[in-house]
């Protein structure tokens, strides 16, 4: 059972640097930032700021069956992620490219505090326990009595690409192969930057990266020595009682640097065929998920194609909504769309066995899905993309791109999206 307190917060800005320092210190908690997109209503965005502090258990490397069993044994906030290899436990592949994060393929906590900031109103829900009302206003005003201190990386950080520009074109005329073949019609391609036997302040490169591209699903989630810094703009899956809502992105551009040179570009990628074909192809393949565990005709697309405009990009959204039949669950939803179908490409299945076959990187962490649930089962769970992973032990740094590759692809341009979606990471790290 959990009781809550609220206080007024004077400096909410200052409030959330200082409360990621704070948390900085500890092994395991999650940091989820709105960046102040509350006012795109259609984004359905519940708090402007979570937090998720002091594990009391975890799970970690189960599966879906066994994650809907431990929600109803505590009934209770789960916080943590879901890697894009999840999709072993799912259909019957494997994932055996290099791995240089090695993080598990799944981890929730339960937290004994959970923060909400909502304007310069903070609400801490903690449970109950001998002095659990002392350790709350304790811990709020630990927070507020931390002292923020910058610090610089002094040594560069080189990033390497793990395959070269001819290598990645010479892969997208294969791909591209396959689908004249009539094996997919849609494989998204990604590529890995990486830097190796680096030390580097994750929570400050957290905090570059909100300053540098801020998006309605930030986030920074710890597990020991694995961090995942997100910059995240798309929605994976939002469960709101009986209702599911899915936003996939398909289709990016730059922005301009003119107000005018910026319309201009935003109306071409509105009336891009390559890109309104990208986005409706994984519509349907949305619609097809959903539609395992939704009830008789609920499936219905809310939203097509609409333009969304970021600090770098702006991008093509979709949203998909159904309603979850009597019989079914959340749980059971979360196992049948994911992973999202944004991030593999469609038939999914052979997209995924050819991404395994073309990528030279293990996904892991990347294009898997980070969130939390609620007591009451429902959900809200991102795209781990314009993500940045370091795994603290190991010194290793990585960030994956990509694009979706269909038949009216070209290698050139692809490879030029894929160098602008890593312009954030890049300009946060160095």
């Amino acid at each position: 059972m959990r009781k809550s307190i609220t206080v007024f917060i004077e400096n909410p800005t200052e409030f959330k640097l200082k409360l990621i320092g704070y948390f900085s210190k500890f092994e395991v908690f999650s940091i989820l930032d709105r960046n102040n997109f509350n006012q795109i209503p259609d984004l359905i965005l519940e708090y402007d700021f979570i937090a998720a502090l002091d594990k009391i258990t975890d799970f970690e490397n189960i599966n879906f069956e066994t994650l809907n069993y431990q929600f109803n044994k505590l009934n209770d906030w789960l916080f943590g992620y879901l890697s894009y290899d999840m999709k072993n436990k799912v259909e019957n592949l494997s994932s055996m490219n290099f791995d240089g994060i090695k993080a598990p393929e799944m981890f929730f906590f339960q937290p004994r505090f959970v923060l909400f900031l909502q304007n310069d109103e903070l609400t801490v829900e903690y449970l109950i326990h001998k002095n659990s009302d002392q350790d709350a206003f304790e811990l709020v005003n630990a927070i507020n009595k931390y002292e923020l201190t910058f610090i610089k990386n002094v040594h560069k950080i080189i990033i390497n690409q793990r395959i070269s520009k001819n290598e990645y074109i010479n892969t997208i005329g294969k791909i591209k192969k396959n689908i004249y073949l009539g094996d997919i019609y849609e494989l998204n391609y990604c590529m890995e930057f990486y830097a190796e036997n680096v030390k580097i302040d994750a929570t400050e490169l957290y905090n570059k990266i909100c300053t540098v591209s801020p998006t309605p699903f930030s986030c920074y989630l710890r597990k020991n020595e694995i961090n995942i810094i997100s910059a995240s703009p798309e929605r994976f899956l939002k469960k709101e009682e009986n209702k599911i809502t899915s936003q996939p992105i398909k289709g990016t551009i730059r922005r301009g640097k003119t107000p005018e040179e910026d319309k201009k570009l935003a109306l071409k990628l509105k009336n891009d065929p390559k890109e309104r074909a990208e986005n409706i192809m994984i519509v349907d393949l949305v619609r097809n998920d959903l539609a395992k565990t939704a009830s008789f005709g609920s499936v219905k697309v809310d939203e097509l194609c609409t333009i969304r405009s970021f600090s770098q990009v702006h991008q093509m959204i979709s949203s998909i909504s159904c309603q979850i039949d009597s019989k079914k669950n959340g749980f059971e939803t979360l196992k049948n769309c994911f992973p999202m179908g944004s991030m593999t490409g469609a038939p999914k299945i052979k997209a995924m066995q050819l991404i395994e076959k073309y990528e030279q990187t293990k996904r892991g962490i990347y294009s898997g899905s980070v969130g939390y649930i609620k007591p009451n089962s429902d959900f809200d769970f991102t795209v781990i993309i314009r993500t940045i992973l370091y795994n603290s032990s190991e010194k290793y740094l990585s960030f994956m791109v990509g694009s979706a590759i269909t038949h009216l692809s070209e290698a050139e341009n692809e490879y030029a999206e894929c160098l602008l979606k890593a312009k954030a990471m890049l300009n946060a790290i160095q």
